[in-house]
C-alpha cells in the first residue's frame, strides 16, 4: 500500500498488525494550494483597512468589497460582487454614467485620480465620499481593472484638518511648540520655540530640556510628567524659567533674565492601537514676561502705597518722634528689605573750636547710630539710646557717601558666598547676612539730619531704581519724625 504524501519530512516506518492496516492509515489532507492561500489573505487585508475598497474589472463588472465599505453604503459583500456598474444600487441612474466614466478613465491614466461624488446606502440614503482611483495591471501589464478606495468626505476632512493644523502650528503658528517623547526629550520645535530657547530646530532634537532650561528646568519636566500619567491640566500654567547662557555671552557677576512663559499642555497618544498609549506631549507656550512684570510692579506700588498709608495713620498716634520713625520703619520693611538702621549726623560741640581738630576732621561727616532691627533675627525697629559715640564707619561708606552727596547710594557684594558677604558686611558694620543695600539721606528743613539704610540677604534681589523711590519716601517721613524729635 502506498502511503499519501504529507509536507513534513518522512519518519521511519513502524510494523502494523495486519488486522489494524486500515484504521492506521492516515485520513486524507484536504488539498491546498498558493492561489487559495493568496485569496484568504487578500480577503483578510482588504476587510482589515480602514478606508472603503472595491475593485472593478477591465467591463466594470465589481470584483471586491470590503468590510468598511459594507459598513459605509449597507452592501454586502455578497450582494455587491459581481453585479456590472453601480447603476441602480449604489449609484442613482441618472449619475451612473458620469461616475461610471470618472471611475474607468483611471484604465488608461497614469497615478491616482481622485473624485467626490454622492453614493446611495441599502436604506435609501446618500452618502458623499471621496474616492481614490487607480489601475491595477494584469499578468502581461496591461490594466486589468481599477480599484476605488472611498471614506465619507467629513471624516476626509476631519484628517486634513488634524494634519493642516499640525503644520500650522509647526510652521506659521506665532506660539511656541515643542513636542516632546516619552523620554522628555525634544521631538519637533516651531520655529517661535527656536528662538525661545536660543537654539536650532534640527540642533535641539533628541536633547532633554535641561541642555536649554537652568532654573525652572525641574517645574516643566514635573508638568510634563504629570501630562503623560493624568492627562492635560484644565487651565494654563505659568511657568518661570531661565535659560542657559554660554559662557562668553553675559557678564558672570550679572543675574541671569528670568521668563515667564504661559504654558498649556496636551498629552498625544496613538490613534491606531487598542489602548491609548502616550506618544509624548505638546507642550505649547507664550512668552508673557512684560506682561507679568507690569502686573507684578503695579501690584507692588499698590501694596506699598497702602503701607505709606497705614504708617502715617499710625505713626500719627505715637507720643515720642523716635518711636514714629520706627514705626515708618516697621511698615516700610514689609516684603521690602530685611533689616534697617538709622544714623544721625552727630554735630560737633560748640565748645570745640575748629583749629582743635586735626585737619580734616572738622569737614568729616559723623554718623551716630539712632535706631535699628535686630540682626539675629527679624523683628521691630526700636530706637537706640544716644551715647554720642560715633559709628566707626570707614571712609568711602555708602552711609557717609548718601550723605555727602545729599542722595541715595546703593551697594552690593561682589560675591555672594557666605565667607565673602560675612566679611563685606562686618566690615561696613552691618547685620550679618546683608549683600544688598541701599542708603537714603534724611533732609529736613533744607539740613542732612542723617541716613537711612535697608539691607537685603542674599535670598533678595538687588534694589533698584523703584526700590530707591520708595526708600526715598519712607526717609521723607521718617526724617520729618526726626527733626520734630530734635
Amino acid at each position: 500500500m502506498t502511503a499519501p504524501q504529507r509536507s513534513e519530512p518522512a519518519r521511519p516506518a513502524r510494523p502494523v498488525p495486519a488486522q489494524s492496516a486500515s484504521a492506521a492509515a492516515p485520513a486524507p489532507v484536504p488539498a491546498t494550494g498558493p492561489g487559495r492561500d493568496d485569496s484568504d489573505l487578500l480577503a483578510a487585508l482588504l476587510d482589515g483597512m480602514d478606508a472603503a475598497l472595491c475593485a472593478f474589472g477591465a467591463d466594470g463588472t465589481v470584483t471586491h468589497w470590503n468590510r468598511e465599505a459594507e459598513r459605509i453604503l449597507g452592501w454586502t459583500t455578497a450582494e455587491a460582487v459581481g453585479r456590472k456598474g453601480l447603476a441602480g444600487w449604489a449609484v442613482r441612474s441618472e449619475d451612473a454614467r458620469d461616475i461610471e466614466a470618472r471611475l474607468m478613465e483611471a484604465l488608461d491614466a497614469t497615478g491616482r485620480r481622485v473624485h467626490e461624488f454622492a453614493l446611495l446606502t441599502k436604506d435609501g440614503g446618500r452618502v458623499l465620499v471621496r474616492t481614490q482611483s487607480s489601475a491595477v495591471p494584469g499578468a502581461d501589464g496591461r490594466p486589468a481593472g481599477v480599484y476605488c478606495a472611498f471614506s465619507e468626505v467629513h471624516a476626509q476632512l476631519d484628517l486634513e484638518r488634524s494634519i493642516a493644523l499640525s503644520e500650522a502650528l509647526l510652521e506659521d503658528a506665532s506660539w511656541s511648540v515643542v513636542l516632546v517623547d516619552a523620554d522628555l526629550r525634544v521631538a519637533v520645535l516651531n520655529g517661535s520655540a527656536a528662538v525661545a530657547l536660543r537654539t536650532g530646530r534640527t540642533a535641539a532634537l533628541g536633547r532633554p530640556l535641561g541642555e536649554f532650561l537652568d532654573q525652572g528646568v525641574e517645574e516643566a519636566e514635573n508638568a510634563l510628567q504629570h501630562v503623560l500619567a493624568e492627562g492635560a491640566p484644565q487651565a494654563p500654567t505659568e511657568l518661570w524659567v531661565t535659560l542657559r547662557e554660554a559662557a562668553d555671552e553675559s557678564p558672570q557677576d550679572a543675574p541671569p533674565a528670568r521668563r515667564c512663559w504661559r504654558s498649556g499642555f496636551l498629552r498625544l497618544a496613538s490613534p491606531l492601537t487598542e489602548e491609548p498609549v502616550p506618544l509624548g506631549v505638546a507642550w505649547i507656550f507664550q512668552d508673557v514676561t512684560e506682561a507679568k512684570q507690569h502686573e507684578q510692579e503695579s501690584t507692588r506700588l499698590r501694596f506699598r502705597g497702602n503701607q505709606l498709608h497705614r504708617a502715617a495713620r499710625a505713626a500719627a498716634e505715637c507720643e515720642d518722634p523716635m518711636e514714629a520713625a520706627a514705626v515708618h520703619l516697621d511698615f516700610a520693611l514689609a516684603g521690602f528689605a530685611d533689616h534697617a538702621v538709622i544714623d544721625l549726623v552727630l554735630d560737633r560741640p560748640a565748645a570745640v573750636p575748629p583749629s582743635a581738630l586735626p585737619p580734616g576732621e572738622g569737614e568729616r561727616i559723623r554718623l551716630v547710630r539712632a535706631a535699628a532691627t535686630p540682626c539675629g533675627t527679624s523683628g521691630p525697629c526700636s530706637p537706640i539710646a544716644p551715647g554720642g559715640i560715633p559709628v566707626a564707619y570707614l571712609e568711602g561708606h555708602p552711609a557717609l557717601q548718601a550723605a555727602e552727596r545729599c542722595g541715595s547710594v546703593r551697594a552690593s557684594a561682589t560675591r555672594t558666598d557666605e565667607a565673602a558677604a560675612a566679611r563685606w558686611a562686618a566690615a561696613r558694620k552691618w547685620p550679618e547676612g546683608s549683600v544688598h543695600a541701599l542708603c537714603a539721606v534724611l533732609r529736613s528743613r533744607g539740613r542732612t539730619l542723617g541716613v537711612l539704610t535697608f539691607l537685603r540677604g542674599p535670598a533678595r534681589r538687588p534694589f533698584d531704581r523703584p526700590d530707591t523711590a520708595y526708600a526715598e519716601d519712607v526717609a521723607a517721613r521718617v526724617a520729618a519724625a526726626v527733626d520734630l524729635a530734635r
